[in-house]
């Protein structure tokens, strides 16, 4: 069952991120206004993808009995002009990218390797990611939690 996740402003663009027992702090760097108190909103995308990635990495490796001992991700995301883009002077014709580059390290044969980076393709963030996603929102009561 997911838990339910509250975000409530603080200060400036603070905002204070509640998941069930958890608190973390997400804010924007000074050049963009904030404080640089916590990771930005795309920073937290990307650590979920990674930490998604390393789960299920790790998960059927442990199935198979490889002996992956540690996987460090690096991610980082960047919005770009799509290679062929034929109205470049529009608002929505850059492409959001995303590089991850995974280093898999333990006795790993390549052909054990080639199939891990295909199974990083198919962990749940990465797939809720390359999926259409529809968002509803809504107002909520004035001072309700719900």
């Amino acid at each position: 069952m997911t838990r339910k996740v509250t975000v409530q402003s603080s200060y400036g663009l603070r905002q204070i991120v509640a998941i069930g027992a958890h608190e973390l702090i997400a804010d924007e760097p000074p050049a963009a206004g904030g404080t640089d108190e916590g990771p930005d909103p795309y920073e937290y995308l990307l650590a979920a993808l990674g930490a998604c990635t390393n789960m299920t990495l790790s998960m059927y490796a442990s199935r198979k009995g490889w002996t992956l001992r540690e996987v460090p991700t690096q991610l980082s995301h960047s919005r770009n002009y799509a290679t062929d883009c034929k109205n470049c002077e529009q608002p929505d014709a850059k492409v959001d990218r995303i590089e991850r580059r995974i280093a898999l390290r333990g006795d790993l044969s390549e052909e054990q390797r080639k199939r891990l980076l295909e199974i990083a393709e198919r962990c749940p963030v990465h797939r809720t990611l390359t999926s259409k996603i529809v968002i509803h929102t809504g107002l909520a009561e004035a001072g309700s939690d719900e």
